[in-house]
């Protein structure tokens, strides 16, 4: 592919390589307005993309087009040449030309090396065989995909970032994970053995399992790999292998072109190579005897590098400390500096096994020098800032282990150095930050990412970048704190606080303490879903708080009569439901009944005294179509049926529907339960969706039909449908404790991020699991179908209503004027 717009003729620019840290330099270079034609060579078939982010192709979570950095309209944009898909196979540093595969010479006047690097092979044997991958482009990752599901054994090689990173991506697919590693710890280049043991442990809680010590010789199988072998040990079943032992930087080019080369390509501080017309950046550098494999620091040389090859030498690049993340939801790991045990340093430790926390800080002549966080890594910001600024902390002894985290209040953001690291993954720091907001006039989170990418990898800073906005732009609310209404001026949070710290446990007793004692129809419904979600049902019911729909049970229409639709768990109902639909209909002249998109009966156009009786008649649970609450579960046939189904989606939906009726939400909630990836009840469109696969379930939630269309994000891969059933369990208790009254679960999961999401449901503790799901089934136990209720006790709001003619008639009456 090539993409070409308006080239200039003066002076030619190639790039080799289209990978983050050549396109970042180019996008620097822009910044300069340099005369030159740019060509860049890319040998994958995709522009720019989000390297750090290819697990999430593996899980399921994102689309290519999800990982895209710069589209193809960018380079056309900016009067750059893309030709994707050519690989240079040789650069004539005397002719000052390269050459493509297709044969195709191409001079320059400047040529820039971004190579980037390679996967590391360890010499194993049977690497040839079908199901033996490694794991470092965009191809990788979706070839990863394709192969990945329940119930296949994946053996990952490699227990680094990358190993790990892939591992989790594996194993949230519903493949059972396990991972090798010769050195005797995890991440040994990272984290000390301690910090591991707490790592390796976590893993093991997830579902991971690890062999360290293990050299791995051959990848056994007649065609595709059935087993792993080892130099000593017993081999292990896989039906897929991962190769992520690290990585190799590219310089094959460069070093038949003559140019200096050890490691990597040699480059000085102004990333200058032994040419004077070539220049190198990133994953395949070597400056001062390092190569590095995260991108931030390739972003600094990308800075440097550009103000050198635009005539702007100045700048100079001196290293980077670097700074390490591990970017698996569940598991947070960070380390940074000299953190390895020094006779010429104090050591400072913290260890929580029941947990899962270890902290171990280095300090040498009062200045932190190095850092290993493992549980718990919301120190990060504050401990990186006070090891790049070599700040003296001896005065912060008593806090060093507890330091307030920076999104707190306790702690303002103005303590970080302008030159601190804000966003490791993609080197952004606090002055970036600054004078995007300063200069650019960001105000909002979605506009820093735009104009920094600040929060746009791992999303680890995203709390830290919400409190520099929050500092340094008065008007910033990512999240409103607005107070509810007039009637009781406390916002939200504060609210909740209120009502379980106070045991209040009444609407009015809510408003008589905190309020106007009187309330409207903003806070009265709010405060009633606040109480019943915080009391599981242990509180005092006021019918008249709720909206007219919920106080009758029944969807007003426009002409003030009444919509009635009864349940039909999962669309199923009966012959004799349906007869007593239709007698019911007649009896009470329904006016119109009508087939629902939710599988379901509606007779709309009851009245409202009529109601109770309807409902005795009707002898069926209410579809609470009126509620913020579960309205239904809709599926197809699946297995019981379709010749195309792979579960019984039926069973699923109708149970979950009865797992969930009767329990109030923030707004409503609608399910879809495929029984395979046909998907024809639109499960991917619904709030919550189980959608069935061969051996598996997945479970994706957030999606939206209406105005707009959202596909909904996968939350899980589970084996079995009761697994399934209890992750929808999971987010929808979530979901009711976290989500703002009246947010839907699109603008909720958006709002939380689904990495937040999964760390607190699916892939939380077990205690924590259970604590949800016994909150979720307490409530549900208290709940009651409200049809029930109503037809069996004597209830005032279903007196006929008075015509309007009639109160008219009655409001221009004179006062003294008798009634007739």
């Amino acid at each position: 592919m090539i993409v070409a717009a308006g080239l200039a003729t003066r002076q030619r620019l190639l790039v080799i390589g289209n990978g983050m840290a050549g396109v970042a330099c180019v996008e620097q270079i822009l910044k300069h307005r340099p005369r030159f034609a740019i060509t860049i060579f890319g040998d994958e078939h995709y522009p720019n993309y989000n390297r750090i982010l290819l697990s999430s192709i593996v899980a399921g979570e994102r689309t290519p087009e999800d990982l895209t950095l710069n589209g193809v309209d960018w380079y056309r944009r900016h009067g750059i040449e893309l030709r994707l898909g050519t690989r240079v196979v040789d650069v004539d540093a005397a002719a000052k030309t390269i050459t493509a595969a297709d044969g195709a010479v191409h001079p320059f006047d400047a040529l820039l090396f971004a190579t980037g690097s390679s996967p590391a092979v360890p010499p194993i044997s049977g690497l040839q065989r079908e199901g033996a991958f490694v794991f470092r482009t965009l191809e990788d990752a979706q070839a990863l995909r394709a192969h990945a599901h329940a119930g296949v054994q994946a053996v990952v090689i490699g227990g680094g970032l990358l190993g790990l990173e892939a591992a989790r991506a594996l194993q949230s697919t519903g493949c059972q994970v396990t991972v090798v590693h010769l050195p005797e710890h995890l991440m040994e280049r990272c984290v000390d053995a301690a910090g591991a043991a707490y790592l390796q442990t976590r893993l093991w809680q997830l579902g991971i399992r690890v062999l360290l010590g293990r050299r791995t010789t051959a990848i056994v199988g007649e065609g595709r790999v059935r087993a792993v072998a080892f130099a000593d040990g017993d081999p292990i079943p896989a039906d897929l292998v991962v190769i992520a032992a690290g990585i190799r930087p590219n310089v094959t080019l460069a070093q038949g072109a003559g140019v200096a080369v050890n490691r990597g390509i040699l480059v000085n501080d102004y990333l200058e190579t032994s040419h004077p017309d070539i220049f190198a950046v990133g994953e395949c550098v070597e400056h001062r005897g390092v190569c590095y494999g995260l991108l931030a620091p390739l972003l600094e040389q990308g800075k440097v590098l550009a103000a050198t090859i635009t005539g702007n030498k100045g700048p100079v690049y001196t290293g980077t400390t670097i700074a390490t993340s591990l970017k698996v939801t569940g598991v947070d790991v960070c380390s940074a500096g000299q953190w390895t045990d020094d006779p010429d340093s104090e050591l400072v430790r913290y260890e929580d096994p029941a947990l899962g926390i270890y902290k171990k800080l280095l300090i040498r002549e009062g200045r932190l020098a190095g850092f290993v966080l493992v549980g718990d890594t919301a120190d990060q910001p504050r401990y990186l800032a006070w090891l790049q600024s070599r700040a003296d902390v001896t005065r912060e002894r008593t806090r060093l282990l507890f330091p307030p985290p920076v999104a707190d209040a306790g702690m303002e953001v103005a303590d970080l150095p302008e030159g601190a690291t804000v966003c490791g993954c993609l080197g952004v720091k606090k002055s970036d930050i600054l004078s995007a907001i300063h200069e650019h006039g960001v105000h909002t989170l979605a506009q820093l990412r735009e104009q920094t990418r600040a929060s746009t990898g791992c999303g680890s800073c995203t709390a830290v970048c919400q409190a520099l906005l929050k500092a340094a732009v008065p008007d910033f609310e990512e999240r409103p704190d607005k107070v509810l209404c007039g009637c009781l001026p406390y916002a939200e949070d504060e609210l909740r606080t209120m009502l379980q710290t106070q045991q209040l446990r009444s609407v009015q007793d809510v408003l008589e303490v905190y309020g106007n004692g009187i309330g409207c129809d903003v806070c009265k419904p709010a405060l009633s879903y606040w109480l019943d979600l915080i009391w599981c049902g242990d509180h005092h019911e006021d019918r008249s708080a709720r909206f007219i729909n919920d106080r009758v049970h029944a969807n007003i229409q426009k002409d003030g009569t009444f919509s009635v639709v009864p349940r039909m768990r999962g669309g199923v109902t009966t012959p004799q439901e349906l007869r007593r639909i239709a007698d019911t209909a007649e009896k009470f002249q329904v006016p119109l009944v009508k087939i629902t998109g939710s599988q379901r009966i509606d007779l709309l156009g009851i009245k409202k005294e009529d109601l109770p009786q309807v409902w005795a008649d009707l002898g069926m649970p209410s579809g609470e179509a009126y509620a913020k609450s579960l309205r239904m579960v809709k599926s197809c046939v699946g297995s019981t049926f379709c010749r195309f189904g792979v579960q019984d989606s039926l069973s699923a939906a109708t149970e979950l529907e009865h797992r969930l009726e009767h329990l109030y939400t923030p707004h409503k909630v609608k399910i879809g339960c495929v029984g395979c990836p046909r998907n024809c009840a639109e499960a991917t469109v619904k709030d919550i969706g189980l959608v069935g696969q061969e051996g598996s379930w997945q479970v994706v939630v957030g999606g939206a039909a209406g105005k707009s269309v959202r596909k909904a994000d996968l939350l899980v891969t589970v084996e079995t449908t009761e697994a399934a059933l209890e992750a929808a369990e999971l987010f929808f208790q979530y979901y009711r404790e976290h989500g703002h009254y009246m947010e839907r679960s699109y603008d909720f999961v958006v709002r939380c991020g689904m990495d937040k999401i999964r760390k607190e449901t699916v892939y939380a503790s077990d205690a924590v699991k259970t604590q949800l799901l016994a909150r979720l089934r307490k409530a549900r136990e208290k709940a009651r179908d409200p049809w029930q209720v109503a037809i069996t006790t004597a209830d005032p709001r279903f007196v006929p209503l008075r015509p309007m003619e009639e109160i008219a008639h009655d409001e221009a009456r004179p006062v003294d004027q008798p009634e007739v």
